[in-house]
């Protein structure tokens, strides 16, 4: 053996020290800062709801491309669906103690940070939205007005937002404290989330109570009423007044049930419930089960958002409310005729409006398919406090089940053209939220005999 020749590994490790040498001075140079700046094409996160495919968006009824051709991974294909509002999965934002204000800005590339809610629990009860409801109408022109969303975010901060918990009494004691003098801040001053309940709820309920005016019949009409209007005492209890309608103003609930007034449905709350179509996930709405045609009302007022077709949710049709806060998706709709003729991607709608019909469409690549064994209305309510949550893994979709019993006791009653088999509301409304006055949802016949509406 030759001592004077090196043994392989020493070559070896020189070899390997000649190579880190040069690639360092490679990154050294200009041609480093070009390696060090490239990025795959599509480059960002799949978290940050950009650089992925998802088919199934807020598109105007675009075609699909097929689920296998999108999917790339489970956690890819989480992303796309969430965009239906229908049967989703809950993927990112729900983890335990994370901060609801440490939303960060996605997919620009920079540390900025914004302050925005993250993630929504909402489990106020038909109970306690009740009562709050009745403590804010009931006290709407006295001295001290009482929020409902502020009396119920005191208590979702005293119970840490589980109304397992709720007992009449804990509200009726914050009242009295209330109309006794004590403000909302002192009570909550100890109340370290007061402040993001009050936030949260207000995204929920926002919209929902408030001064509005809205037609009812004369005969229902008070007197007082009635007399503004030039008529005779008596002039709404007479045969001869038929269906006349008269216009008053009031403060309540100017949200309304999805569901027509005299439409039998049935539900439960399925929130969360196993779905396997395309992919096992969790069910992020609301089934409410009644028969083929039933009239779908707009909950809020707001402009369409989204309109037409996706496999999961068939004919769907998406609404947002104007101040931004709220989405609500209504699913499944009529094959054929999903929905009320006048609705486009942009159309205005008041709370109360015929917007569509109900089927059973859906969970098929194919346009105008039924494929859902039950007919029922799939309603899911999201909430949006960064458009960076509208679409993707960011999006936060509520328990609506105690809501919509809530809601159920302001049903929109409805009128049926028979030439044209279309619906339309039977009793208009003028939501001061609407922006540039209401907008007409009368049946045709009508327009002759009543003056268009005229915002006060």
């Amino acid at each position: 053996m030759n001592s004077s020749r090196p043994p392989k590994f020493i070559n070896l490790v020189i070899a390997l020290e000649c190579a880190l040498l040069a690639a360092f001075l490679i990154l050294l140079s200009p041609m480093g800062d070009l390696i060090s700046d490239s990025v795959p094409a599509g480059g960002q996160t799949a978290e940050s709801g950009e650089g992925t495919d998802r088919g199934e968006g807020r598109n105007m009824g675009e075609s699909q491309e097929s689920w296998e051709e999108q999917k790339a991974g489970e956690d890819r294909q989480r992303g796309e669906n969430r965009e239906n509002g229908a049967d989703q999965e809950s993927v990112t934002g729900r983890e335990e103690g994370e901060s609801w204000q440490s939303g960060e800005s996605r997919g620009t590339g920079t540390e900025e940070k914004k302050d925005f809610i993250k993630w929504v629990d909402f489990q106020v009860t038909k109970e306690a939205l009740e009562k709050a409801f009745r403590y804010d109408v009931d006290t709407c022109q006295s001295r001290i007005h009482l929020s409902w969303i502020e009396l119920l975010a005191c208590l979702g901060a005293r119970y840490g937002g589980d109304f397992s918990r709720y007992k009449a009494a804990d509200m009726e004691s914050i009242a009295q404290r209330l109309m006794d003098g004590e403000k909302m801040e002192d009570i909550t001053a100890d109340m370290k989330y007061y402040a993001y309940y009050l936030e949260a709820y207000t995204a929920v309920l926002g919209g929902m109570v408030g001064e509005f005016k809205v037609e009812i019949p004369a005969s229902k009409a008070p007197d007082f009423v009635l007399k503004a209007g030039g008529e005779t005492e008596d002039g709404g209890d007479s045969e001869e007044d038929g269906d006349r309608k008269v216009w008053v103003t009031k403060y309540g609930l100017k949200a309304f049930s999805p569901i027509a007034k005299n439409y039998p449905y049935n539900d439960y709350d399925d929130f969360g419930a196993a779905r396997s179509y395309g992919f096992k996930r969790q069910h992020l709405g609301h089934d409410m089960m009644g028969q083929v045609g039933t009239p779908v009302i707009a909950v809020e007022s707001g402009y369409v958002e989204a309109m037409g077709w996706n496999q999961y949710g068939g004919w769907r049709l998406g609404i947002r409310s104007f101040d931004g806060k709220r989405y609500y998706y209504y699913a499944h709709l009529r094959k054929n005729y999903p929905y009320h003729k006048s609705l486009q991607e942009g159309s205005v709608v008041q709370a109360g409006d015929v917007i569509g019909y109900l089927g059973r469409t859906g969970y098929s690549r194919t346009e105008n398919t039924n494929n859902i064994d039950q007919a029922h209305l799939h309603f899911g309510l999201q909430l949006i406090f960064d458009e960076s949550q509208k679409e993707g893994n960011n999006e936060i979709w509520i328990n609506c089940y105690e809501l919509v019993k809530f809601l159920a006791v302001n049903r929109a009653e409805t009128v049926k053209k028979e030439e044209t088999k279309e619906y339309y509301r039977m009793y208009q409304m003028v939501d001061p939220a609407v922006p540039g006055g209401p907008v007409e949802q009368r049946i045709p016949e009508e327009q002759a005999l009543y003056p268009p509406m005229v915002q006060q």
